[in-house]
């Protein structure tokens, strides 16, 4: 019996070993986590090639070993690369170091060319790179390929306003970019075809993912912002953190007063039997008081465990609006009459959000759970004083007043199930919103109709969503279906003709695949983005006696469908895009009062499906202390509109080129000196008729081992931008806009941080597009 034992073991030490799992976990020189480093299994002694992973956001891996006659490959762009020997399989914490290169008196270091393929994202570095001294997280994402942030915008190029994630937390409100330093964030990833686990609105993600933050107790991260056009803008922002074991707090306390002007020129052409034209100075300012609060709980069972709630609210006590206006009315080119309207505005808000999650994992699943509540309500107040001059006639004057009243609630809940299939990884979940919108509007002159009016909406979606490996190449396809029943009722009785009901499936596809050293990625999408419930409304607004202002309630959703393919090589990153385009929400004007031409009535109407083409070009070499960046982008369509003068192809291109340029100076004296320039071009029914472009300074400087930083800002220095668009409107009607330059813009930011933990919520929201369109 002893005997054939020993015998057993001999042999199982003769034959190949079975699926041996080697696994460690890779960092760079400061002992930063290295992700997305390629990790391949050879075969000795010919090196073939016999599987391959890639390091998780954590730089862990592990994969199967065959046999013990194996060697690991590890490598990286910008790290030498390493062989490790598969025994013992626990390979522990591997340390890479960076791939230097020496140019004449140039030294380019290989680690910062940061951006590369991960399944259907595009990953940027930011940890260990000088990304990190960007400033704030909007300032961060102004310099990663393909993506513009500027005046709390933010675009992905082709694809539109992404949702945007930190740790998986659904970002509400973007002025959360601003709460956390470049320094603190890890990576960004850009998806610009998302797959079906998000709403087939959502053209475009962004996930953010912040470095992990060792230490317990009570930290602050506080930030005051002082800026100056013409009148002063400022803010002052108190976020505390406090961590015990598990158990995490965090909140925020904010109150900001921004003031804002603008300066315009408008042009109105009506070819009737006469030809009328409106010509319109507009001057805007005003100024936006908020207060905010927040504050989450959140407690982690383990790992892979946590559960939190999330309450945030927000309170514009007051908001006031000056708009003066004047217009000079001609009849085939001679003055008939002038009006000078003076526009005051004020508005008040109160906006609740609740948020409660649990993400975790049961056995092989994977669970994440979100319960949402939102509730806000809005009363606006319009007075007009109005003045027209005829000549030869006494002035005439009229007031127009109004109210308006919006109230909004929302319940939404989301659940995603994830688990390992055949190698892959299968996810699929539903989401269900339910919303309610009150429209009251009165104007007590009787000039416009008053309005009361509800939507009802219920939405519901399911989807399913596989992805899995072969060797290098990564795939992923899903199907989302979504039911929305929308329910319109004016003075609490149902209009058939504007309820309506969708039934829509959006199909996604992602494949991504090497080619050498360059990585290459394909994704189709189809999206869907639905008016927004003020786009729906049915009330008129008085701009002047010449305009009125009204929503349209039977707009139809817009429908695209999306293919992009991109393209990376150490730092050179290429786009390209195709979008067909049905349905899209356009400005239109019809005549008031077809016996008074003078009136305008600016409304909204669905386009005919059209075609769009895009194609963008970042060039991102490091070169000792100078980091530059040129993007150059291009999109083209074809679309076809009609004008006093009959069909138009607008079909120009439009281009925008962007050179940024970081330096590292003495001192720990950050510099960046960023310019912008944009062609003519056309764009939906528009037309932009000559170029603009600007300069913006940034300079930075951190104190006490980085816990003060001062930062000055400055935009459009030399007072350049100015930009001059026309829209046909209609066939007997164009609008053309010249804005004026908006002048130099600064603002000076302090920073101090002490001991500042970063939350551990991991809430991601539900109901986040209807939650946008109120």
């Amino acid at each position: 019996m002893i005997k054939n034992i020993i015998t057993c073991f001999l042999f199982a030490g003769s034959i190949p070993l079975s699926a041996q799992t080697i696994h460690g976990k890779l960092v760079d020189e400061k002992d930063q986590p290295l992700p997305y480093a390629n990790i391949v299994l050879l075969s000795l002694p010919d090196s073939a090639f016999v599987t391959g992973t890639m390091s998780d956001e954590n730089g862990s891996f592990a994969l199967e070993a065959t046999t013990t006659n194996q060697l690991v490959r590890i490598s990286s762009i910008g790290f030498e690369t390493i062989y490790k020997s598969i025994n013992p399989p626990d390979l522990g914490i591997i340390r890479l170091v960076s791939d230097v290169q020496q140019l004449g008196e140039v030294i380019v270091k290989g680690s910062l060319p940061i951006t590369r393929m991960k399944g259907n994202a595009m990953v940027t570095s930011v940890s260990g790179t000088v990304l990190e001294k960007a400033g704030t997280t909007e300032q961060l994402l102004d310099k990663i390929p393909n993506v513009t942030a500027q005046d709390g915008e933010i675009n992905v190029f082709g694809r539109g306003t992404p949702e945007i994630y930190i740790n998986g937390r659904k970002v509400r409100d973007l002025t959360e970019l601003d709460q956390i330093s470049a320094e603190n964030i890890k990576s960004v990833e850009v998806i610009n075809n998302p797959g079906a686990r998000y709403g087939a609105d959502v053209t475009a993600v962004i996930r953010i993912a912040t470095k992990k933050v060792e230490g317990e107790g009570f930290g602050f991260d506080n930030r005051a912002m002082f800026q100056y056009n013409r009148d002063w803008s400022a803010l002052e922002q108190f976020n505390f953190n406090y961590r015990k074991g598990s158990f995490d707090l965090s909140g925020m306390i904010y109150g900001s007063r921004s003031y804002g002007w603008s300066s315009k020129d408008f042009y109105q052409d009506t070819y009737l039997q006469q030809y009328w034209r409106q010509e319109s100075t507009v001057f805007t300012d005003g100024t936006d008081k908020r207060l905010g609060a927040q504050l989450a709980l959140n407690y982690t069972f383990d790992e892979n465990n946590a559960i939190g709630i999330r309450y945030g609210y927000d309170k514009t006590p007051a908001n006031t609006m000056n708009m003066i206006l004047h217009t000079q009315v001609f009849q085939d080119q001679e003055p008939t009459e002038s009006t000078y309207s003076p526009n005051l505005e004020t508005d008040k808000d109160d906006t609740h959000q609740l948020n409660a999650y649990y993400t975790g994992k049961i056995n092989d699943w994977n669970v994440d759970l979100n319960l949402d509540g939102y509730w806000s309500d809005i009363h606006k107040e319009n007075d007009i004083d109005e003045v027209t001059r005829i000549p030869n006639q006494a002035e005439e004057t009229r007031t127009v007043s109004s109210f308006n009243d919006v109230s909004n609630s929302l319940y939404a809940t989301k659940l995603i199930l994830s688990k390992p299939v055949w190698d892959g990884e299968l996810a699929f979940g539903g989401e269900y919103t339910y919303t309610n919108r009150g429209n009251l509007f009165i104007n007590p002159e009787g000039i416009l109709n008053d309005d009361n009016s509800r939507i009802r909406e219920n939405m519901g979606a399911v989807f399913a969503e596989y992805g899995k490996n072969f060797g290098k190449v990564q795939t992923q396809i899903g199907l989302r279906y979504e039911y929305t029943s929308s329910d319109y009722y004016v003075d609490g009785k149902r209009i058939d003709e504007q309820s309506k009901t969708y039934n829509n499936l959006f199909p996604t596809f992602s494949l991504s695949f090497p080619i050498q050293r360059i990585n290459i990625q394909l994704a189709y999408r189809t999206d869907i983005a639905r008016p927004s419930y003020w786009d729906l409304r049915n009330n008129v607004l008085y701009a002047n006696k010449y305009t009125y202002e009204t929503g349209n309630p039977l707009l139809k959703p817009t429908l695209t469908q999306n293919v992009t393919l991109g393209a990376t090589y150490r730092w050179i990153q290429l786009t390209t895009g195709y979008n067909r385009i049905k349905d899209k929400v356009i400005n239109v004007t019809s005549l008031y009062d077809e016996e008074n031409p003078t009136i305008m009535l600016m409304s909204l109407a669905n386009a005919p499906t059209y075609d769009k083409v895009f194609a963008g070009l970042t060039v991102a070499p490091t070169i000792g202390f100078w980091r530059p960046q040129w993007r150059f982008q291009v999109t083209k369509q074809w679309y076809t509109t009609q004008t006093p003068q009959g069909p138009l192809k607008l079909n120009n291109p439009m281009g925008t080129i962007t050179w940024n340029n970081n330096l590292q100076l003495p001192w720990g004296i950050l510099l960046d000196v960023d310019f912008l320039y944009k062609t003519k071009g056309d764009i939906q029914n528009g037309r932009f008729l000559k170029p603009s472009w600007r300069a913006d300074l940034s300079l930075q400087k951190s104190f006490l081992n980085d816990n003060l930083t001062i930062q000055l800002d400055a935009w459009n220095v030399l007072d350049s931008y100015k930009r001059s668009f026309i829209m046909y409107v209609s066939d007997r009607q164009t609008m053309q806009m010249d804005e004026h330059s908006t002048h130099c813009q600064a603002r000076l930011t302090i920073r101090y941080k002490f001991n500042a933990s970063k939350s551990k919520y991991k809430g991601t929201g539900a109901g986040q597009e209807q939650k946008s369109r109120m």
